[in-house]
């Protein structure tokens, strides 16, 4: 795999991410905040977990120490979750401008880099699908989120741009 390869899945990761979080634009805080919808988390727990995994795979990835635990504050505001992501994203893009092709063959405990990076974008993958069930049922849905949806607009903003 190279890094092109590692950025086209995180741009759809955020793509698809950003969906979802449009489709939370005034939803209502019980909504929001009910614990138990799927396994113990609910609609924003399960968000949640999802920025602090991200959080928690960049920083044992770039060798930091921290481990942020989002999961284990108050529960964030859908706002506050969003800004949050959008420092998460920057801080992904500072620290993917390091790596290199090379990188990413580079193994962390017996595992590539790049199959690790794929791992945190399906996990991603996996709680946007459970937080799209959860805002299906209110009336919510975040539209299609396949890949190929992100694909096919990329393509067409390439074309359009000539």
């Amino acid at each position: 795999m190279r890094l092109e390869d590692i950025r086209f899945l995180v741009a759809y990761d955020r793509w698809a991410t950003r969906r979802v979080l449009r489709a939370l634009d005034g939803i209502a805080e019980s909504t929001w905040s009910i614990p138990n919808a799927i396994g113990e988390r609910g609609l924003g727990g399960i968000l949640v977990h999802q920025l602090g995994a991200t959080q928690r795979w960049r920083h044992g990835l770039s060798g930091s120490s921290e481990l942020p635990r989002p999961e284990r504050e108050p529960l964030l505001s859908p706002p506050a979750l969003a800004a949050a992501l959008d420092l998460e994203w920057a801080a992904w893009d500072a620290w993917l401008a390091t790596l290199d092709d090379d990188a990413l063959l580079t193994p962390d405990e017996d595992i590539p880099i790049w199959q690790l990076l794929a791992h945190v974008i399906n996990h991603g993958t996996q709680h946007r699908s459970e937080a799209a069930a959860l805002l299906t049922a209110e009336g919510r849905s975040p539209g299609d989120l396949d890949m190929v949806f992100f694909a096919e607009e990329l393509a067409a903003t390439r074309g359009a741009l000539g």
